[in-house]
């Protein structure tokens, strides 16, 4: 935890000092070496958020990109007699989670329900076998309508018309193609694989976005078509996400 009361006051750990958790009222401990980063911990190994994690340097740094009174908000869940401390929880309403670790199905869709405005933060270069292909058109451009992508690593595309009768033989269209070649390729959208995905984030509801490091995030996206449904990346830079949640 970055946070706990002192005398009554949220502050971060100081070297030397007993706290008190802001979620179930026990008595925390400042953790401050040299190895890992300053933290509160519980006197004792319980821990009072059944969706706690161990926080990371990309946690925090995460974290210290909105406002202190956004950070580590509490709220007690009635169903589960437990405390939920939100990553980070906006004055708009909206708690964005910033996960490092590997989530389960259950779990996503249990934090999903507990929080009416969720987004998720993932830090995708713990990702095995991801990654990042070509540059895609507008996946919902107009000139698309009649067409499907693939879920290949080669960016192409059968007709719709193939694809609702379960044609074997559909033809594989590229973007040289005559019929595509004029729909203009984007900097904004992007095709990925990933070899073990992680089904949890593939199955969310609220919006996902990933990590990769630098200046971009990547949002995950679903083109819900008649073969199969095509997931593909939308471009953000950190810098817009800022400006529109961390105020």
């Amino acid at each position: 935890m970055q946070y706990a009361l002192l005398d009554g006051v949220k502050t971060e750990a100081l070297k030397g000092t007993q706290g008190t958790c802001i979620g179930c009222g026990k008595k925390v401990i400042a953790k401050c070496g040299s190895i890992k980063i300053h933290h509160w911990a519980h006197d004792v190994t319980a821990k009072c958020d059944s969706w706690w994690e161990n926080e990371t340097v990309w946690h925090r740094e995460w974290k210290e990109k909105f406002p202190a009174n956004f950070r580590e908000v509490n709220f007690f869940d009635q169903k589960l007699q437990e405390n939920h401390r939100a990553d980070i929880h906006t004055a708009a309403g909206i708690t964005i989670e910033v996960q490092n670790s590997s989530i389960t199905l259950k779990e996503l869709q249990a934090r999903e329900a507990f929080y009416p405005k969720l987004i998720w933060i993932v830090n995708g270069l713990k990702f095995k076998g991801f990654k990042l292909l070509k540059a895609l058109p507008q996946p919902n451009h107009p000139a698309l309508e009649n067409y499907e992508f693939r879920n290949s690593e080669h960016l192409s595309m059968i007709r719709k018309t193939d694809a609702l009768h379960q044609n074997p033989n559909a033809e594989v269209l590229n973007f040289y193609h005559r019929d595509l070649n004029t729909i203009p390729i984007t900097s904004e959208f992007y095709a990925f694989s990933w070899r073990n995905p992680h089904l949890a984030w593939l199955n969310a509801v609220c919006p996902v976005f990933i990590d990769l490091g630098g200046h971009f995030l990547y949002r995950l996206r679903t083109r819900y078509q008649v073969s199969e449904n095509y997931r593909y990346l939308q471009l953000i830079s950190k810098k817009s996400f800022l400006a529109k949640y961390a105020i």
